[in-house]
């Protein structure tokens, strides 16, 4: 006889929000994992249901950019995050989508890699805000770990937010940066017919 019965899956006890110091941005998470500081005197934070050794996790970390990157600069950055990709050992991406909105840009990309004896498993937003690299990450121990865990990791994605300062920053109307076509301005409102 087969069980109909599901695996266990986590369940949420309660949700709290992660607000960024500078306000750059905010997500949900579980309010029972364990917070930790990022290494290398990165400035983010990470969140794990593990309370010690974290490799299940969802993080969130922002660096100020020299230069906004703008939505022509999408092939040289597609090209740099292949490079970094090829540094993990034995990475396998499972997919991958890029998006522009206006200047905000947006590379998704979830892929296996082994650390060690183990075999890990993330999804990665990088993004490009104005003059901000925020970079979000959900990583599974195992893969196992990640499936299991996917339903907090996607709530923390999906709750993810910009303030809308950063949006209208971003905006390619609002912002005419150098170098972009200008806009031909439309007449509004009534036209006199010519006599």
């Amino acid at each position: 006889m087969t069980s109909t019965e599901r695996p266990a899956r986590p369940r949420f006890t309660g949700v709290d929000t992660y607000k960024d110091p500078l306000g750059r941005f905010t997500f949900r998470f579980p309010s029972d994992w364990h917070q930790f500081e990022l290494d290398n005197g990165m400035e983010g934070v990470l969140f794990s249901p593990e309370s010690e050794n974290p490799q299940t996790f969802f993080s969130a970390w922002v660096r100020q950019l020299d230069a906004e990157a703008i939505a022509e600069d999408v092939p040289i950055l597609q090209k740099g995050i292949a490079a970094g990709l090829e540094h993990l050992t034995d990475c396998v991406i499972e997919s991958s989508s890029d998006d522009a909105y206006g200047n905000l840009l947006k590379f998704e990309r979830v892929y296996t890699f082994r650390d060690g004896d183990a075999t890990r498993k993330r999804k990665v937003w990088i993004m490009y805000v104005a003059q901000w690299q925020i970079v979000l990450t959900y990583q599974g121990r195992s893969p196992e770990a990640w499936e299991y865990w996917l339903p907090m990791g996607n709530y923390a994605f999906a709750l993810f937010n910009i303030p809308p300062e950063l949006w209208f920053a971003t905006d390619r109307d609002l912002n005419q940066k150098p170098g972009l076509p200008k806009k031909e301005k439309t007449k509004r409102g009534r036209v006199a017919e010519e006599r």
